[in-house]
């Protein structure tokens, strides 16, 4: 009975034994054929320069159409376009003349002058704010309207240069009846908008301040080389003209103020700060109407240009046919692989 019994076990043990030998070897043969099948996908991945060679001669013609196709439409689109000419001019900030008196008194009587409501800055240099000014929507849109230019900026579409003349687009402004044609769509007019023409003109100035030297480049962009030059020569005498302006109202309300305060003043001491802070502002006023650069002086004045500044025409060539070529490979590898 014993012998029966550890004969049955031993069997058991023994199909145990190959049981799990059995389970063993059949994990290994899927973990290899996972592994060969991890190959085979890996090198289905792997790019073959030889075939994208082959799929590149095969569509050497689809590529070469198309390039060729892009390369023309880039000329005639380079040739469309008319050409920009800039004329810029150099400034440099005007000289504060006579601060000196200004200055002094600044350090003098400033708190009685601020409390009285009167800048005595001693004229300090105003070219940072005379360029803020240039470049803000309420000025450009008074010289705008000061030269009647809301037709040549909205209106021009290219410049004559044998009869020096501008031509206009005939679909946005009818030049024998002095009237807008253009269509557009609410909540614009027909006649374009103040907003309209200062954009458009912002895009063709510029302005720019070497922090070094200090010295500004103010630029335009237009058709017409010698509108390019007149437009930034009545622009830069615009400028001075409102700061100028704008100083001789500051200074004269201050004379008025101080010639006013002066009725009611008791002390002799008081007496004297005042009419020193009127001799002063007379001077100041008085180098406003002298000065006829008052905030910017010219050191490189506006030239009409004689050589234009755009359209770049061989670089968007250069980038038309390039841009063709990468688009036809592109068209020929998805054809190729998609037959595939």
């Amino acid at each position: 009975m014993s012998k029966t019994t550890e004969n049955s076990e031993v069997n058991n043990i023994h199909g145990t034994n190959e049981q799990s030998n059995a389970a063993a070897i059949a994990q290994q043969q899927m973990f290899l054929a996972q592994m060969q099948q991890n190959q085979t996908q890996s090198q289905d991945d792997e790019i073959d320069l030889g075939e994208l060679w082959r799929a590149v001669w095969a569509g050497k013609l689809t590529i070469i159409a198309i390039t060729f196709i892009f390369a023309v439409a880039s000329i005639f689109f380079a040739l469309s376009k008319p050409n920009i000419y800039k004329a810029s001019a150099i400034l440099a900030p005007a000289s504060a003349e006579g601060g000196g008196g200004l200055a002094g008194l600044a350090g003098q009587f400033g708190g009685l002058a601020s409390m009285a409501g009167i800048n005595l800055g001693g004229g300090g240099d105003k070219t940072a704010l005379a360029l803020e000014i240039l470049k803000s929507r309420s000025f450009i849109e008074t010289f705008i309207s000061k030269h009647e230019l809301l037709v040549p900026i909205m209106a021009s579409e290219n410049w004559d240069l044998a009869t020096d003349t501008l031509i206009l687009n005939n679909e946005l402004y009818d030049q024998v009846n002095n009237k807008w044609l253009r269509e557009v769509k609410p909540p614009k007019k027909t006649e374009p908008s103040s907003w309209e023409a200062y954009k458009k003109f912002s895009s063709l100035l510029s302005v720019s301040q070497d922090k070094t030297t200090s010295m500004i480049t103010i630029g335009i962009e237009y058709f017409s080389p010698t509108m390019a030059q007149q437009w930034l020569t009545w622009l830069i005498s615009d400028i001075n003209d409102f700061m100028r302006g704008q100083d001789q109202k500051e200074a004269q309300a201050s004379i008025d103020y101080l010639t006013q305060q002066l009725e009611n003043i008791q002390v002799t001491t008081m007496e004297t700060v005042f009419y020193q802070l009127i001799e002063e502002q007379t001077k100041n006023m008085m180098l406003t109407r002298v000065k006829s650069e008052y905030v910017l002086k010219t050191i490189d004045p506006p030239q009409v240009p004689e050589e234009k500044a755009g359209p770049k025409r061989a670089l968007t060539v250069v980038l038309g046919t390039t841009l063709g070529g990468m688009l036809s490979v592109l068209i020929v590898f998805i054809r190729y692989f998609s037959k595939k």
